[in-house]
């Protein structure tokens, strides 16, 4: 009995291992370019966590007119009633903009920096804002409720995911059968956009990554200025 224990543990620790190692390969690593972590996924070398420091960045007042902010926010397929998620969240520049499209419904605001949940938390206190919940998620994932949401909003977030696949393993329970994941990404495409080009993404690129990992691209949207609107739903 005690040989078959040494066996069957020896079994399990090997499967573990394979496991883990399938897991690691799904990334390489190089030495970090200097707007990267050196960690590549499928080809792109995920980009530098934008840190809280640039919440005067977020919240600029020019942003409305460059981002579309309003058509955007008009295209979002929701309703009064609809549960959503800002994944990084940052200062809530979309999330209490889509909390007045659902005064029935939530915005799970998610963000893995606290000074950011914290921000967000004395905003909607101050503007008496109650359909609006911080959650505190991780690099691997959100931390929301499964099978629950209508629509996962990323604005030029998913760049910045430290582990995508995880992520979007995570993001896909949350959905309900019927919920989206959109994509708000800085076109890597066009040169003229002046952002750093870790920081863009082409179509072609999203839809290699969430292809591999369960989505469909249902639209995609090229009627703001600087940025993809990319709407998936969960593959059967």
């Amino acid at each position: 009995m005690r040989y078959l224990l040494i066996v069957l543990s020896f079994f399990s620790l090997c499967l573990f291992g394979e496991v883990t190692a399938q897991t690691e390969n799904d990334y390489s690593h190089k030495e970090p370019s200097r707007d990267g972590i050196g960690k590549i996924y499928r080809g792109r070398e995920i980009a530098h966590v934008m840190g809280f420091h640039g919440v005067a960045w977020l919240e600029r007042d020019s942003r409305e007119e460059e981002e579309n902010t309003k058509l955007t926010i008009s295209k979002l397929p929701i309703n009064e009633n609809s549960k959503v998620a800002d994944v990084g969240a940052g200062s809530g520049f979309y999330t209490f903009r889509i909390a007045d499209k659902v005064p029935k419904g939530k915005v799970y605001a998610v963000d893995i920096q606290k000074e950011a949940l914290n921000y967000i938390k004395n905003k909607a206190e101050k503007q008496k804002v109650d359909n609006v919940i911080p959650v505190l998620g991780t690099e691997k994932s959100p931390n929301l409720p499964e099978n629950t949401l209508d629509l996962v909003i990323m604005v030029d977030v998913y760049h910045e995911l430290a582990f995508p696949k995880e992520m979007l393993l995570n993001i896909k329970k949350s959905l309900n059968p019927t919920g989206k994941l959109l994509l708000i990404e800085y076109r890597g495409e066009d040169p003229k956009v002046a952002i750093k080009p870790l920081h863009k993404m082409t179509v072609e690129q999203v839809k290699k990554e969430l292809e591999a990992n369960g989505f469909k691209l249902t639209t995609n949207g090229q009627f703001l200025n600087i940025q993809h609107f990319l709407l998936f739903e969960k593959e059967d």
